[in-house]
């Protein structure tokens, strides 16, 4: 099982929930990224990505404001590089199929342990 690398890179995660965005940074830590920084929805999460310049971000899929296949979008627009996990609830295969088509490079869906989080993180991170 893959866990998270070590690493001085920053991550975002995005989600409307609160208890899900602490839940995710607890269970990444600090001692896994130099800087955590957390967003509500969409709009907020594509100005912190411009300004900050995370290098993974979690995204949740169903928000206000901009929704997480229109985020992911904007965000690979900006940097095709950043690594993007989709965190979401919804289940249905085309959904998940259009967020990778968007550039999304993994799906985690809701709800989910501290051990799987990590282990779709650190696949994603792999190539990093």
């Amino acid at each position: 099982m893959p866990s998270i690398p070590q690493s001085n890179m920053k991550i975002l995660i995005v989600d409307d929930s609160q208890v899900i965005r602490n839940r995710i940074q607890r269970a990444v830590g600090h001692r896994k990224f130099q800087q955590i920084l957390t967003a509500a929805n969409g709009r907020e999460a594509i100005e912190l990505f411009k300004r900050e310049k995370p290098r993974v971000v979690t995204l949740d899929i169903t928000m206000p404001e901009m929704d997480g296949i229109a985020a992911t979008a904007e965000m690979v627009r900006t940097d095709p590089t950043a690594m993007i996990l989709i965190v979401s609830a919804i289940s249905d295969k085309p959904t998940a199929i259009e967020a990778l088509k968007r550039g999304a490079h993994g799906f985690l869906l809701k709800p989910f342990t501290d051990q799987q989080l990590t282990d779709a993180l650190g696949m994603l991170m792999k190539g990093l």
